[in-house]
């Protein structure tokens, strides 16, 4: 084989064994459990070239395919972990690894990923904590045994590596600026957190093979920001606030975790120090690599973290993410459907639906619902902005209490529309409850479970459930909901009588149990047995509708 990487089904490994494979290369991958191969097929990835075996670094290592290059990209990461659960494979799965490719005839080089915190640093566990000193107990045993065994070794030491997957160390601290648990920072004004993106680490890795061996090359992002102008930067995208103090690190040492949230064990990463790049860096200008700008990368990433939910599930629609601070899912330019929600859920609610349409389709959460912050224009007008890019005439689809804002649309620019589909129109069924527009409903909505929520709806409970249930405990989003609710009462008369100055095909979705109470004037199907939300129980019947209507609109 040219190459064989170990840790292969890893978050480094397998992009890794992706970026070999792409270029050309014969790559065993060497794993416990084979989650790799259909990782890579959900990604397009040729794995004509790819050879998979099974080994456990924790014993010493035979019977495997001898290869040029080999990669040890295997690491227990994880905080809390005991001291030998991580020196099992940190330390000594390293050196199984290490002892192996000294028996290789046509070795070229063994390439080590330790970390960009480790190198030379006395491995006190009681200190440091399990992971970290593992690695650095492996870095230095590494370093010994390469050296009596005449090993060729070049060494990656790479920052806090981002990319769709990554959802520990940094990703934490994001995941809580989410959902509004991040009150002030630990550390100073001047931590240095640096970062570097997966696409780039691997092509460095797959570089350093032919470049001199000896080098340790740490391997990060140098304009990285520091660490509060880093989470002001996310803020600003993803329409959150940012923490306006700082802690200091000793003092959050101090106070009980249960108070701070701060595991221990990262704390050590929260300094000022600046790392020796010039090696990586010459190595990357003879290989013609630039890393992307770095503020573009952290706001890619952060969509990466909000669409799986910081690792709890797993986008259903791409591309995603921010414009202008609306989660936006979808084909922004040449959608067939643009598909609008009501409350109090978000644009997952129509991934069922939108699987069985037969084009692309464009699916938002509403301005300060679901994944999207407050807009301070009206919602037509944020409509009218969502629309800007897109070059179809669409089928504009809309569910409860987004029927308004759509149908406003559709009557004020019919040359963009090429129909309008309303489900369970609000504005044509009985109001909602007092007690669901009063003061109360909010704090009551943020504290519901998706089987809660599910059961009040009166829909299975699933991802779609789930999703909108993360994102109403979030702060300000259940008190939107209310208010949203309680305006679009206030304008049921005006959405009613619009319906009488459209001027493109117009059709009515509801369910028997959710009827209409005054006539539309325009078609309406009845789903049998649906509520309000048909698109959750009966899509194979919505997606009907709507394909019918698209292709009337065509």
């Amino acid at each position: 084989m040219d190459a064989i990487v170990f840790g292969a089904t890893g978050f480094v490994g397998r992009a890794l064994v992706a970026e070999l494979l792409g270029r050309g290369q014969r790559v065993a991958a060497a794993v416990r459990t084979d989650t790799l191969t259909p990782w890579l097929a959900e990604r397009g990835v040729a794995t004509g070239g790819l050879n998979v075996v099974t080994a456990d670094l924790t014993r010493p290592l035979t019977g495997l395919p001898q290869a040029r290059d080999v990669y040890n990209a295997a690491a227990r990461f994880a905080f809390g972990l005991g001291v030998e659960e991580a020196r099992a494979v940190n330390v000594t799965g390293a050196l199984h690894v290490l002892e192996w490719a000294a028996t290789l005839p046509r070795l070229r080089r063994l390439v080590h990923i330790s970390g960009y915190r480790v190198s030379g640093v006395r491995p006190d566990y009681a200190r440091l904590g399990a992971y970290e000193a593992s690695k650095a107990e492996a870095d230095l045993a590494v370093h010994a045994r390469a050296r009596e065994l005449g090993v060729p070794l070049t060494v990656a030491n790479p920052s806090t590596v981002i990319g769709p997957g990554q959802h520990l160390g940094l990703a934490s601290l994001v995941g809580d600026l989410w959902n509004g648990r991040l009150p002030a920072l630990p550390g100073g004004p001047d931590v240095f957190l640096p970062v570097v993106t997966m696409d780039y680490f691997t092509r460095f890795l797959a570089e350093i093979p032919a470049a001199p061996a000896g080098e340790d090359h740490w391997v990060l992002d140098d304009d990285t920001p520091p660490l509060p102008e880093l989470i002001g930067l996310v803020a600003r995208h993803l329409g959150v606030r940012a923490p306006r103090r700082t802690i200091p690190v000793g003092l959050v040492r101090r106070l009980p975790r249960a108070l701070t949230g701060a595991d221990p064990e990262t704390l050590s990463f929260l300094s000022p120090d600046r790392y020796p790049t010039a090696s990586a860096r010459a190595l990357a200008a003879r290989a013609g690599l630039e890393m992307p700008p770095v503020a573009d990368a952290l706001r890619a990433w952060a969509d990466d973290l909000v669409a799986a939910r910081f690792g709890a599930a797993t986008p259903w629609l791409r591309p995603y993410g921010f414009r202008d601070r609306t989660w936006v899912m979808g084909d922004a330019r040449d959608p067939g459907h643009v598909l609008l929600h009501g409350l109090p859920v978000n644009a997952d609610v129509w991934a069922r639906v939108a699987a069985l349409l037969p084009g692309p389709v464009l699916a938002p959460d509403l301005p300060g619902l679901g994944r999207s912050a407050p807009s301070d224009r009206p919602v037509e007008a944020w409509l009218a902005g969502l629309m800007g890019s897109v070059r179809t005439r669409p089928t504009l689809v809309a569910h409860s209490l987004a029927c308004g804002p759509a149908l406003r649309f559709a009557v004020e620019h019919p040359e963009r529309v090429g129909g309008l589909v309303l489900v369970a129109p609000a504005f044509l069924q009985a109001p909602a409850s007092w007690a669901a527009r009063s003061a109360v409903a909010a704090p009551l909505l943020r504290r519901m479970s998706a089987a809660r929520l599910a059961a009040t709806l009166g829909v299975p409970e699933g991802p779609e459930v789930a999703s909108a249930a993360l994102d109403l405990r979030r702060p300000g989003v259940a008190r939107r909901v209310v208010a949203a609710l309680r305006a679009a009462s206030a304008g049921r008369d005006a959405a009613r009588a619009l319906l009488t100055r459209v001027r493109v095909p117009v059709e009515i979705v509801t369910g028997s149990a959710d009827p209409l109470t005054a006539d539309p004037g325009h078609p309406v199907t009845e789903i049998a047995g649906a509520g309000h939300y048909p698109q959750l129980t009966h899509p194979d019947q919505v997606a009907r509708v709507l394909s019918r209507s698209g292709a009337s609109a065509r």
